[in-house]
């Protein structure tokens, strides 16, 4: 699973073989969140107020780059 980017206390991973809808995923030391892409709502998981805010206003300008990772490795026919 391929980290797409990382911050100081998490990363933001686009895993190939997943589950629609894209989403990526926030992943910390002790918790775990899939958000929507498209969207950006938490679909399920935990996280921390603080670590929420950071990747979604990341995520925010990054929607179509995340989206194209997401695609790439997860294409159905």
């Amino acid at each position: 699973m391929p980290t797409f980017h990382r911050f100081a206390s998490f990363r933001i991973d686009v895993r190939s073989r997943d589950h629609n809808p894209p989403h990526f995923h926030i992943i910390g030391p002790d918790f775990h969140a899939l958000v929507d892409i498209r969207t950006l709502p938490v679909i399920e998981g935990t996280y921390t107020r603080s670590a929420l805010a950071e990747a979604l206003a990341w995520a925010a300008g990054r929607t179509e780059a995340l989206l194209a990772e997401w695609s790439r490795p997860n294409e159905r026919d």
